[in-house]
Parts: structure tokens; C-alpha cells; sequence
């Protein structure tokens, strides 16, 4: 079996209501998937985090060192790519083309030994995860405070444990959306925030000591990821403990962060950080520094799926018999083609999302969908 085509699927959706991050706005989502096909028909799937075309250009760039290679040696080829373009950057683009790459080589080695992603990284420790809800954007035209708080609401009614909110407009602004989404979700439900490196130290700090009172699990990106001494200096100045690392790629990029302890959680994106290959040795580095691991995933049922066999193999830390188990982040933002691609929708019941047990990825692509979702002019 041989690699004999590399192909990329962008899929575009402009916003009716666009929204905001600290750091970026959306009004449209777009998104790009990977699809190597190889001499015997196998076909398997990837996805890319950060902007799709680029990112396609990037893989197209890569597909010259794919085709005619043996996707079972996904280690050879990660060496191989990773090596080809490590001149002109050992992180970003070039690294998020990759992990999309590497994603669905696991999918056809997978599908090769008809067996789940998870089992060929070691075992299933579980069949099924709690999600958390992802949201609370700030949102066109709408006010946020209120906004916030009535949709954190509709997801506890939903049936979730957890919910994360977006923050980083204003020290004074962001504490009263989370003074009001915790007092609309109730005192049990678990809430974190997401500042998207919004602050600088000095913010970061402010509102983390006045946001403990309303019990927030985790504080993520609080400033923005080159700065690993703000992230050291926010840690030990509040008591909320911090996470991040979406945007670290590969071990390189993780390994100052796990080591010098600037996180208590790390978030490598499958992704963004170098696909299976790379996250399990994300992994296995935070276990050994007794940093928890909760993925960071933001895309479609592609990336869900990769991120779901990520979860059910890996090992709980410490293990015993009441493990801590992994969350998965649920983006609950509008995105009418997440679902759409894939034949069985991957969704939660009460908050609790099953994992595929389906051959590589274990899902099975929808390409009308994909046609439908093509990029078309406005």
C-alpha cells in the first residue's frame, strides 16, 4: 500500500451573526480538511487548525515528500516532513499542515488493521468522555453580559457539566459576565474562562484573584503564549489554576511550559500540535511532570473524531481506582457543517459524548456535504 494522492476540502460558511474572541473575530467559519488517498482505494482524514488556506497550501507544499510512501510509517513520514520545511519554521503553519497530515495516516492505518486510532495507540482506558460546552463569544449587536449568561444557562439545561466563557475585553467587564454565568448556571455546574491571550500580567492577575470567589476550575491563555515568564508570574500571583498550549506546537514548543511548570494544564490541539504522533509525546512529558492533559480542539467532526481516540487511550495519571478522567471541549458556537460531513453526527447525550469504535478515525466522510460547503463567492 502506497500513497498515491494528497488532497485538500475547504469548507466556508458566512456568519449571520458574527462573533469575537480577545483575539479574533469570525464572521464567516473556515475550516480545511486532509484526504490521502492511497493505491488500494484506502482513503483517510485530517484536519488543520488555523486559517484553511494557507494551511492548504502548505500540505499541497507537502504532498511532494507524501506520495509513493508507505502511510503505515507515520514516524519516518512525521521526521521526514517535519524535516523538509524545519528551516523555514519549527511551529505555525507548517506545523498544522503536518499534524492534518498525520491525523489521517492514523486514519488509514486504522482502517488498515481495522481497528480504532485508540487501540493502535495503546488501548481504550474508556468508552466514552463528558464534554464541556464551548461558547459565549462575544456576539454582534447583542449585550454580552446577558448574552453570556442566558447561554451557559441553555447548556446546563442541556445537560452539561462544564462550561467555558470567552473573556479578555476589559478587566471590569469580563467579572461581570462571569459573576452572571455563574449565577445563572448554579453553583455545582463547573465553569472556566478563556481569555484567548487577551491580557497582559498585570490584567491577568487582577482578575484571576477577584474571579476565584466564583469558582473557576481552570484560567486558559490568560496572555499571549511567547510569554512563558508572564505565564510563570500569573500562576504564582492567583490562586486559579492556569492553562494553555493550543498554540505551543510539537514537543519543543510544550516541553519549556511542562517542565518550568508555567501551566498546571496543557492543551495540545491534534490538530495543531503535530497530529497522534506528537500529541502522545506531549503526553507522556506532562505525565512525567504531573501536568494534566485536557486537549484543546476548535473544528469539525474530523478533528472531534481525532480528538475522542486521543481521549479513550489515554493513561490516567495517576492511576487508581477513581481516575481523574479527560474533558472534551464541545464548541457549541454555529457551525452548520461540523456535523454535516460526516455520515453519523458526533454528538453528546446529557453531556456525555460515546467514542467512535469504528476503524481509524471511526467515522465515514459525507462528501455531498462537502460539495455544499465549498467555498462559493458571496
Amino acid at each position: 500500500m502506497k500513497i498515491a494522492k494528497v488532497r485538500t476540502h475547504l469548507l466556508d460558511h458566512r456568519l449571520e451573526v458574527a462573533f469575537e474572541s480577545a483575539s479574533m473575530r469570525f464572521d464567516r467559519r473556515v475550516h480545511v480538511l486532509v484526504e490521502i488517498e492511497c493505491d488500494d482505494g484506502t482513503v483517510g482524514w485530517g484536519e488543520c487548525l488555523g486559517p484553511a488556506r494557507p494551511n492548504a497550501a502548505v500540505v499541497a507544499t507537502y504532498a511532494q515528500w507524501l506520495v509513493g510512501q508507505d502511510p503505515l510509517e507515520t514516524e519516518k513520514i512525521w521526521a521526514t516532513l517535519y524535516n523538509a520545511l524545519r528551516d523555514q519554521g519549527q511551529r505555525g503553519l507548517t506545523i498544522t499542515a503536518l499534524s492534518g497530515i498525520d491525523m489521517a495516516l492514523w486514519d488509514i492505518k486504522g482502517k488498515r488493521f481495522g481497528v480504532p486510532v485508540s487501540v493502535l495507540l495503546g488501548g481504550r482506558f474508556r468508552e466514552s468522555v463528558r464534554a464541556y460546552a464551548t461558547g459565549s463569544f462575544k456576539r454582534d449587536g447583542v449585550d454580552r453580559v446577558e448574552d453570556n449568561a442566558a447561554e451557559m444557562a441553555g447548556h446546563r439545561a442541556a445537560g452539561f457539566h462544564a462550561c467555558k466563557v470567552k473573556i479578555g475585553f476589559g478587566v471590569e467587564e469580563d467579572l461581570r459576565v462571569i459573576a452572571a454565568v455563574r449565577d445563572a448556571i448554579g453553583p455545582d455546574m463547573r465553569l472556566m474562562i478563556d481569555a484567548n491571550h487577551g491580557y497582559d500580567a498585570i490584567e491577568a492577575v487582577r482578575v484571576g484573584q477577584r474571579a476565584a470567589e466564583f469558582g473557576i476550575d481552570w484560567f486558559e491563555e490568560p496572555v499571549v503564549p511567547e510569554q512563558l515568564a508572564a505565564y510563570r508570574e500569573v500562576r504564582a500571583r492567583q490562586p486559579i489554576p492556569v492553562a494553555g498550549g493550543e498554540t505551543w506546537h510539537t514537543r519543543w514548543g510544550h516541553r519549556e511550559p511542562i517542565e518550568t511548570r508555567a501551566v498546571d494544564i496543557i492543551q495540545p490541539d491534534l490538530a495543531g500540535c503535530g497530529g497522534f504522533t506528537e500529541a502522545r509525546r506531549i503526553a507522556d512529558l506532562a505525565a512525567l511532570h504531573g501536568v494534566r492533559v485536557v486537549p484543546h480542539v476548535w473544528g469539525t467532526a474530523v478533528h472531534i473524531a481525532a480528538a475522542l481516540q486521543f481521549m479513550a487511550a489515554m493513561v490516567p495519571s495517576p492511576v487508581r481506582n477513581s481516575p481523574i478522567e479527560p474533558v472534551l471541549e464541545f464548541d457549541r458556537t454555529h457551525n452548520p457543517f461540523r456535523q454535516a460531513i460526516v455520515q453519523v453526527p458526533i454528538d453528546h447525550v446529557d453531556g456525555v459524548v460515546s467514542i467512535p469504535d469504528g476503524p481509524g478515525l471511526g467515522i465515514e466522510i459525507n462528501r455531498d456535504a462537502l460539495r455544499e460547503f465549498a467555498p462559493k463567492e458571496d
